[in-house]
Formats: structure tokens, sequence, C-alpha cells
């Protein structure tokens, strides 16, 4: 997973680098999160890195499953919904998180946010990785 973690948390810092942002900006994740145990602990791992603990951390992929080249978009229209609403949908399903992941995991329900900075990331096969730092300025 060493060469995993290494492309995501380029990813997260070219996204953060290019909106002149700093890791302590990001308020929420909405996190690639395929329900694999190897994938969300190797992107709970990246994040943790390249951010710290501190945003809180959604999946939309539990609503909507995953819709594979679609999933990029669709996660970066729910971080625009989110920022603008002032709320972070809950990871549905989630019932037990890995005592691995050390994020702050939305579940249950959604939860009010007034944050302004949201990051999404997109993790494919292959170490195709791309993230997305989203603002309300």
């Amino acid at each position: 997973t060493a060469a995993h973690t290494r492309g995501q948390i380029r990813a997260i810092r070219m996204a953060l680098d290019t909106a002149g942002l700093s890791p302590l900006d990001v308020t929420q994740i909405h996190a690639h999160a395929t329900s694999t145990k190897i994938g969300d602990n190797t992107e709970a791992e990246s994040v943790e890195t390249a951010i710290g603990t501190h945003p809180v951390v959604t999946a939309t992929k539990s609503m909507t499953g995953h819709l594979f080249g679609a999933s990029g978009a669709l996660a970066a229209v729910a971080a625009i919904c989110s920022l603008r609403d002032g709320v972070i949908p809950a990871t549905r399903n989630l019932v037990d998180l890995d005592p691995e992941v050390k994020l702050d995991v939305v579940a249950g329900s959604a939860r009010p946010h007034s944050g302004s900075v949201a990051l999404t990331n997109s993790f494919g096969f292959g170490g195709h990785n791309a993230s997305l730092v989203l603002t309300t300025n």
C-alpha cells in the first residue's frame, strides 16, 4: 500500500497547492471510499498524512454505489451542496468503523457543518488519483 499512499498523498497535496491552501484549511472530505478494507484504510492513511485528522469525512458511494468514471463528478456535486447547505451527509451503512481509521467519519445521520473548504478524492485502478478542492470563496 505504500505505492498507493504515495500517489494519493501527492494528488491531495497538488490539489491544495493549486488552490493555494494548507491542510489546516480543509474542513470536510468526500472520500473515494469503496468500502473495501484495503482501499478505505489506504485512503485514511493518505488523508491522515496529507491533511491530518481534523476534517469531517463522508462517503458518497455509500448512498449511490460506485459509478466508476462518474463517481468523482457526483462527489464534487455532493461537496458543493454540502458547502452551500452547511450539512455533511452521513456515510450510510457504517456501523463499525475500522479501529485503524482515525478520521472523523460522519455516520448515522447528517451533521451540521460551517466549514468553507471541501476536498474530494477519486482514486482509480492502476494509480489514477485525483483530488479536487472546493471552497465557498
